[in-house]
């Protein structure tokens, strides 16, 4: 008998080129992989389940869990970690220059199910004091019109949150018809760096810093979802998964390491990469997949998701992900 063929999606990421190259093997299986941009993998895998294997939103994947939806079935891998401090945007001209100022304002958000949305959020009420439900929240697309959501949303009551279709975020905030974005990706006058739309803080950076140093929290953005069917049909295929993006992280990691020879486009690569792990708490284990090592980001995540409306009840980490990988097994 020849080895499973299962079709995986993800995004392109150092971290994972080995598996998708074949340097790395999936134990029994034959994989077919596409690697195109998340949105596309989240949008097609969400509404159609086009393939096997996901990368998928964290938040959305909580919330279809929440929801009793019982068609995915998670490995702890978490290909896309990054802090939100640095997603929040308003006008130049807006004096706006924490995010405490926030407050009783209307913010836009490209989706409400959205990871980084959800981090952002948190990190406005736990952090800086922003009561979300004074807040008049904007859903739309941030440089385009017309974005939606791929997952069913309850508010919770209170929460007030208007739908836009005609304008885009970036639109709306130019015009003042709105005072901030909070979004992954900056809106397009940001981008293009005309000088009218900054971030809220100017050292974003310094701020993410003393976060994690403060909550031990390195925030999870994307995971990987087996199709329930699949795994069930399989169930050796979970942990074969996760053994084999465990492998090509740590060759990922191992090329950081290396300074013989520039691996990245970087000047000082290597001091640059051990100097980073060590703020975020990781030097030794840089990035860390399993429960156990991501016990308090995942559990602060479900509790900012329950909060928020993005998971109709409070999940435990152990909801989430498929029981064959256990705290037993170390990575």
């Amino acid at each position: 008998m020849g080895n499973l063929r299962l079709t995986l999606a993800t995004s392109e990421y150092d971290h994972t080129r080995d598996l998708v190259t074949g340097v790395v093997p999936i134990e029994g299986v034959d994989p077919v992989w596409l690697q195109l941009q998340v949105e596309e993998v989240f949008h097609r895998f969400v509404r159609h389940r086009e393939w096997d294997v996901s990368e998928l939103s964290f938040a959305k994947y909580c919330a279809l869990t929440s929801q009793g939806d019982r068609s995915l079935i998670a490995i702890p891998v978490f290909t896309s970690r990054v802090f939100r401090h640095s997603a929040m945007f308003v006008r130049a001209d807006s004096g706006i220059t924490t995010p405490s100022q926030l407050g009783g304002l209307r913010i836009g958000v490209p989706e409400w199910v959205q990871t980084a949305a959800v981090w952002g959020r948190g990190i406005l009420q736990h952090q800086y004091g922003v009561d979300l439900h004074k807040v008049d929240w904007f859903q739309g697309g941030v440089s385009h019109a017309g974005r939606q959501e791929k997952v069913a949303v309850k508010l919770p009551e209170g929460m007030r949150l208007t739908r836009m279709t005609d304008r885009s975020l970036n639109d709306l905030l130019l015009e003042g018809e709105i005072d901030a974005i909070l979004s992954a990706r900056p809106p397009i006058a940001s981008a293009a760096g005309d000088g009218r739309i900054v971030r809220v803080l100017a050292d974003a950076r310094a701020e993410e810093e003393a976060y994690v140093a403060q909550t031990g929290v390195f925030p999870i953005m994307h995971t990987v979802v087996i199709r329930r069917d699949v795994a069930d049909a399989y169930p050796w295929l979970p942990q074969s998964l996760f053994k084999a993006f465990s492998q090509a992280r740590d060759i990922s990691i191992a090329r950081w390491r290396d300074g013989a020879v520039s691996r990245f486009p970087v000047p000082w690569h290597v001091s640059f990469a051990h100097e980073s792990w060590r703020k975020v708490g990781q030097e030794e284990n840089p990035w860390p997949y399993g429960i156990e090592a991501n016990l308090t980001t995942i559990d602060t995540f479900l509790q900012y998701c329950f909060e928020q409306g993005v998971c109709e009840k409070r999940l435990s980490p152990t909801d989430l992900f498929a029981p064959q990988v256990d705290a037993g097994y170390r990575d």
